[in-house]
């Protein structure tokens, strides 16, 4: 019998090896023009990628945290505009906002979709608020519908953190779908290795059908020049190299089929945790599609760092995103807050962990997390 390969948390080298001879022609293909800054490849990634979201602008940049933070200097919010965002999400999207002297508010999460509370943001305006971004956690898009009818209330701007939820399809009230991250005023995404369409570096972009606002977006990208050596605006060094956007190109015709070898392994995930009512499986609310960036357990009656200590010892690679809520970490400690607007975030960070999600599964291997998860949650 052959020996069941080696699990990985997520399975890139797989990946590549399915589609090395073009990712391998792609680089050499820029290594020969020597064009590394803004070459061909960058442009045809940007057309590309706004065909497939079918967005009028996307502005490539170097990374998922540059994208959040240009987005935020476009829309020239200033110092002490409060930004309201989710306690329960990774560290960029708060550290954006405090990195350019903005105010952060955050907002407690739903249990079921990990994503942002309509009440709690609601509650959390005041007259300085001036954005909300919500984050698109996991894989699967927050209540849009209801977070624009509270910033056009307002009148606040909605900047879409679509890192995790790339490929995901938004479904409104009246049967319109939109991509993720095409929804509000600006969305952004990363395209860290590890996420649904990585590169094999840094990488990320930024998008709008707003053209005023892209314009803005691709001065700040590019240190502020429209000409070179004329500054228009004040802005960054923040470029998607030619060999990364020459991947991209390769990988993103493959994203759908990714998105769905996801869910392909998340639905064997369900079924097999289904007959357990110490596991809660992930839940996918009524108007978004779910493209599975983690697989995330809740846990109940379970010691949850036991098990995952137990994962690990037999070479499950397992991880807990996240440990500790936005609002009780040092850098973003306010006395403003109060634990009692936090209970499922308090909650959660107790209770979650993420099993291992990529594409490129063997049956043999889920076979084996599920029923390693099983014999430990049901000892």
């Amino acid at each position: 019998m052959l020996s069941m390969k080696q699990i990985q948390m997520v399975d890139l080298q797989g990946q590549y090896h399915k589609i090395k001879d073009q990712i391998d022609q792609s680089i050499l293909e820029v290594i020969e023009s020597s064009a590394y800054i803004n070459g061909p490849e960058v442009k045809l990634f940007q057309e590309e990628l706004e065909k497939y979201l079918g967005v009028k602008h996307v502005i490539p940049c170097a990374n998922g945290t540059d994208a959040l933070q240009i987005a935020m200097m476009g829309l020239g919010l200033e110092q002490g505009d409060e930004v309201i965002t989710a306690d329960f999400t990774f560290a960029a999207t708060v550290e954006v906002i405090a990195l350019l002297k903005l105010t952060p508010v955050l907002v407690d999460v739903e249990m079921d979709s990990f994503n942002m509370d309509i009440d709690a943001l609601k509650k959390a305006i005041t007259p300085k608020t001036k954005a909300i971004v919500p984050v698109h956690l996991f894989g699967q898009c927050a209540n849009m519908e209801a977070i624009l009818e509270v910033a056009k209330e307002h009148n606040l701007y909605v900047i879409e953190d679509t890192a995790q939820a790339i490929g995901a399809d938004y479904k409104f009230s009246d049967g319109a779908t939109k991509k993720a991250g095409t929804i509000g005023n600006v969305g952004t995404t990363s395209f860290f290795p590890s996420k649904n369409l990585g590169c094999y570096g840094d990488g990320g972009a930024i998008f709008t059908n707003d053209d005023k606002l892209a314009h803005t977006l691709r001065g700040i990208v590019n240190h502020g020049m429209y000409t070179r050596y004329y500054h228009d605006v004040i802005g960054v060094n923040s470029r998607l190299d030619s060999i990364q956007a020459a991947i991209l190109r390769i990988k993103l015709p493959y994203l759908d089929e990714y998105c769905d070898a996801r869910r392909k392994a998340a639905a064997y995930y369900n079924d097999a945790f289904s007959v357990s009512d110490k596991i809660t499986i992930p839940i996918t609310s009524d108007f978004t599609t779910h493209v599975f960036h983690q697989y995330t357990l809740k846990l109940h009656r379970v010691n949850r760092d036991a098990l995952h200590k137990h994962l690990l010892e037999n070479n499950i690679p397992c991880a807990i995103y996240y440990p500790v809520p936005l609002h009780a970490q040092k850098a973003y400690a306010d006395k403003r807050y109060n634990e009692s607007d936090f209970v499922v975030t308090n909650q959660l960070v107790t209770s979650v962990i993420s099993l291992p999600m990529h594409t490129e599964f063997e049956e043999d291997q889920l076979k084996f997390i599920t029923e390693t998860v099983l014999s430990f949650v049901n000892k």
